[in-house]
């Protein structure tokens, strides 16, 4: 078997040896070697965030002079390229890596420099006329692109899948609400027999949970709208024009439409990544709202015969290798799961988050990777459970008149007419004797039969107004 052709480039630490046809250069190859952990990759929407960084850096760095209009066109097109989707391939480069995220900062500017010097025809490895540092790099350090990257990336992520795929869930569950509207079910509070509520009202409750979380996302995008760009390596903006930061903001602002500014204090912005957290706080608390409903869903649709059984849930699959017919609640137990993931990467994000060691916090990639990855699951697992579950979720009316009817905390109702103590009595004695509250009561003598049944109700105990 041949060996695939190598070229060598050249750096500050000597030569080094890159595959002949691929598009990045030392540094990248570099972090290849070096960095050889694991398969986890930085998201494709982070790597088009810094390619807009550079496109934006390109024609900002114009303006104030520092490179020419030829050198600014083939790095705003290089950009393009890589914003396309055509050379996704040419980011090969792992998480694990330096913790400011230096290596994807040079992988990012190779490549540019590489595809605008091909264009050329120059050899792949030349920097001329297009340098990775000097040109592509200018104005920047890897310390302010790759914060600025990661707000970018978070931003577009919510827009375009999780706040849609939220509003979505939120709209389904308010579907249901209007549906399930007329059904009375028994309440539950403590894993035992409560008060009487509608089975809308319970998804009143889902539905408001989702509002909350789409509300508490919103509430975090003006954090992740400042840009830590112009900071360059500690904060101080050194080696960057005086109005860099705010130009870079606006340019990056007006070609992604999202309402980015520049930070208010670099410093922070470098050293410190608490919109990060907040983010990461969101999407904890969706986790906890996503995994409250699944797990309510498929305790009620437990059964079919010796659960509680008032719902039934599509059956999407047989669920035993072993046990004809069964079926189980997949998309309940894969969402409970996503949700124990992005609990887990909260837990990443808050420690990272809290590692910013004097100018620097060097756990940049691990927050980025984390945050996409939860944002990535909550939006998949989120569609799967309304295609998969939520459309083809019904009552058992028949099961939840049946548990209605036989719940004694309907007795509830009789304490403003009786008192507490003498129904108590009556729940004790139909639930030892085995009989009705209505039974129970006559036999006792508290009520007569027409009394009781004009106090006992379940129409008037969904609302009492």
């Amino acid at each position: 078997m041949s060996k695939q052709p190598r070229r060598t480039e050249e750096d500050s630490l000597g030569k080094v040896s890159i595959a002949q046809n691929a598009i990045w250069g030392a540094q990248t190859q570099r972090s290849l070697t070096n960095f050889n952990i694991g398969n986890d990759r930085l998201h494709k929407r982070f790597i088009h965030a810094f390619a807009q960084i550079k496109r934006c850096a390109a024609m900002v760095n114009h303006d104030h002079g520092l490179i020419n209009e030829k050198q600014k066109q083939l790095i705003v097109q290089a950009a393009d390229k890589i914003l396309s989707g055509d050379v996704d391939d040419a980011f090969p480069l792992k998480v694990w890596q330096t913790g400011s995220g230096t290596q994807t900062n040079m992988n990012v500017n190779e490549v540019i420099t590489n595809l605008v010097n091909q264009s050329l025809d120059q050899p792949l490895g030349s920097k001329y006329p297009i340098h990775p540092n000097d040109h592509v790099n200018r104005s920047q350090s890897s310390n302010d692109t790759f914060p600025t990257a990661m707000h970018m990336a978070f931003v577009e992520h919510i827009h375009a899948e999780l706040r849609p795929a939220l509003v979505r869930l939120r709209n389904k569950l308010g579907e249901k609400k209007v549906a399930f509207a007329n059904i009375i079910k028994i309440g539950r509070t403590h894993m035992q027999d409560a008060v009487p509520v509608t089975l809308g009202q319970v998804f009143s409750g889902f539905e408001e949970q989702i509002n909350i979380s789409i509300q508490q996302l919103d509430q975090s995008l003006p954090a992740l709208y400042q840009l830590a760009i112009g900071g360059t390596a500690v904060g101080t903006g050194l080696n960057a024009p005086k109005s860099f930061s705010v130009d870079m903001a606006k340019a990056i602002a007006e070609q992604t439409g999202h309402a980015f500014i520049t930070a208010d204090n670099k410093f922070q912005a470098l050293s410190a990544h608490n919109a990060a957290c907040t983010l990461s706080g969101c999407l904890k608390s969706l986790a906890a709202s996503l995994y409250k409903m699944a797990n309510d869903i498929r305790l009620l649709g437990s059964g079919p015969r010796c659960g509680i059984g008032e719902l039934i849930l599509p059956q999407n699959e047989p669920g035993s290798s072993i046990m004809p017919g069964k079926i189980n609640p997949t998309q309940c137990e894969a969402l409970c799961m996503v949700c124990i993931q992005i609990f887990a990467c909260d837990y990443a994000v808050a420690f990272a988050s809290s590692q910013g060691h004097f100018e620097l916090n060097v756990n940049k990639p691990v927050i980025a990777y984390n945050l996409h990855h939860a944002m990535d699951l909550a939006s998949a697992s989120i569609h799967s459970f309304i295609d998969h579950c939520l459309d083809g979720l019904v009552a058992n009316e028949a099961t939840i008149s049946q548990n209605l009817k036989n719940s004694l905390m309907l007795v509830t109702a009789l304490t403003p007419v009786i008192g507490y103590d003498k129904a108590t009595d009556i729940a004790k004695k139909a639930h030892q004797d085995g009989t009705s509250l209505r039974e129970a009561c006559l036999e006792l003598g508290y009520l007569s039969a027409k009394d009781f049944d004009q106090a006992m109700h379940p129409k008037k105990m969904i609302d009492p107004e």
